[in-house]
């Protein structure tokens, strides 16, 4: 199913090149050289840096922490759903805001990021010592890295607020001397790495086919771009906007003319994506390397709906049912077929499934799995090849007109959030001041349905204590996961827990 995923086959090479430790301080090459013999050439280093790519991909980290999925769990975008209560109780945690500091997936996404920091530190520590390497190769890699490690921290900072702040690779006894850095150290750093990655000649525009999943100067403005949008400083909202502003005037991407297009297979890498993690069906993994062993989308099969027997779709786990709020919302919105599956339809059309946990007879359809599209080798569930459209050009136009709108530019802003809604054929809107804000948001809400943006939109802007209130959030606790209460043992409380936990 998949053509030109030459870098995903590069990124199952240089997994199974190191140890497959859960240690995020562990990264040995695995074989006859040792790591202080290796990384010694370009390609010794290269293989590190698709190490740290590969990062992106993982949905098996201390069970199944999929950010995608468990980010559309928090929101009220879904539930949790599953077979019943007690199936994932991690994601049950995160959906009713009942976590604690044992029970959550709060521990795979902790290591999952700092296992890419380690990655992308050594990465750079390699490049530092090299000679002979072409100043080309530094710098590209370099860049690379730095946007790596600046996505990490961005995550985690988001997930969790202040800390441990890594800028080399640590070892030994270290490991139990780590604090907590502020959040604007954090954001300091993440900020830094993607300016120098900005400023990078050396970092391309485009990458041809055979490189599609390493970043591009787009990518990395737009992260730029939306860290500081995040941060909530109205004084820079400006400096957010050039950013966006800058994937703009590229005139490298542009919305997909169909809106059913965008989640096509067939369309990955299109038009509108501007940062996309790649996923592959041909590693016929089996369960045996279920933990971030088989490059496939687990989400995919998550969202499926559960001992399903019909036409179009694949069986699946019946996880995140559709809320009936996210219903109402889009109902009238042509963008509803294309968001979200009618169980109820499927029913009178002779379909069956079985009604899991929260089930609301409404599914995922962005990431469903497709009867045709499963892999053919290996066990389906762990195969699936669909890539998640980190960030596309629609959210893109939306993050920067909120930026325009918060500078004072209403007009740019109205203009951008009015190319999102005439794509799909609706009214544009008007309105200023929070009316304006507003209405981005909920824009937002529409257009980016289920791609696990939802939950950090409603912690930033100060509306998940009103949104997710039927769901048993708690202001000033829940806007954060609490720290892993392992990290904070083997630290003998040098790292703090988060407030509330």
């Amino acid at each position: 199913m998949k053509l030109n995923k030459i870098f995903t086959l590069l990124i199952i090479t240089g997994f199974f090149t190191f140890s497959c430790s859960s240690d995020f301080l562990e990264l040995e090459p695995r074989g006859q050289e040792l790591e202080s013999n290796y990384y010694q050439t370009e390609d010794q280093v290269f293989e590190a840096l698709v190490a740290t790519y590969d990062v992106l991909q993982w949905g098996g980290t201390n069970g199944w922490t999929m950010k995608l999925g468990l980010l559309n769990a928090a929101s009220d975008d879904t539930f949790a759903g599953g077979s019943d209560s007690g199936d994932q109780p991690s994601w049950v945690a995160w959906d009713k805001f009942t976590l604690d500091p044992f029970i959550g997936p709060q521990s795979g996404l902790w290591n999952k990021g700092y296992t890419g920091i380690y990655r992308a530190n050594l990465v750079l520590e390699k490049l530092e010592e090299s000679e002979g390497f072409s100043e080309a190769f530094i710098a590209r890699t370099s860049a690379e890295a730095k946007f790596l490690r600046a996505f990490y921290y961005f995550d985690l900072v988001r997930l969790f607020g202040d800390v441990p702040l890594f800028t080399n690779t640590i070892s030994g006894d270290a490991i139990y001397l780590q604090e907590k850095s502020p959040k604007e150290e954090i954001y300091a750093l993440i900020e830094q790495d993607l300016t120098d990655a900005k400023n990078t000649f050396e970092l391309p525009a485009t990458v041809p086919p055979n490189e599609f999943g390493r970043i591009t100067q787009g990518a990395v403005s737009a992260l730029l771009g939306k860290v500081i949008l995040f941060q909530n400083d109205e004084n820079r909202m400006g400096i957010a906007a050039e950013h966006f502003q800058d994937v703009i005037n590229s005139n490298l991407y542009a919305l997909e003319e169909d809106f059913g297009d965008i989640f096509k297979s067939s369309n990955e890498f299109g038009i509108e994506s501007v940062f996309e993690i790649q996923y592959s069906d041909v590693q016929s993994g089996g369960w045996e390397n279920f933990a971030n062993g088989t490059e496939g989308n687990y989400d995919v099969q998550f969202f499926g709906m559960r001992d399903y027997v019909g036409a179009t779709y694949a069986t699946g786990w019946s996880f995140c049912p559709v809320t009936p709020k996210l219903v109402d919302l889009l109902k009238n919105d042509p963008r509803y077929e294309h968001t979200i599956i009618d169980g109820n339809l499927l029913k009178l059309q002779g379909a069956s499934y079985t009604e899991g946990y929260q089930n609301t007879d409404y599914f995922i359809r962005k990431y469903a799995p497709l009867a045709d599209e499963s892999a053919p080798d290996g066990e389906p569930a762990l195969n699936w090849g669909n890539n998640v459209r980190e960030i596309r050009y629609a959210d893109v136009l939306l993050m920067a007109a909120e930026a325009y709108a918060r500078s004072g530019d209403e007009t740019t802003a109205k203009q951008y959030l009015n190319q999102v809604r005439l794509r799909v054929s609706v009214q544009p809107l008007s309105g200023s001041g929070q009316t304006l804000l507003d209405r981005i948001l909920r824009e937002r809400q529409r257009e980016l349905a289920t791609e696990g943006h939802r939950f950090f939109d409603l912690i930033r802007t100060g509306k998940a204590a009103e949104e997710l209130a039927d769901q048993g959030f708690t202001p000033n606790k829940n806007e954060l996961l609490p720290i892993p209460q392992t990290e904070i043992d083997i630290t003998e409380g040098l790292i703090t827990q988060n407030p509330g936990y």
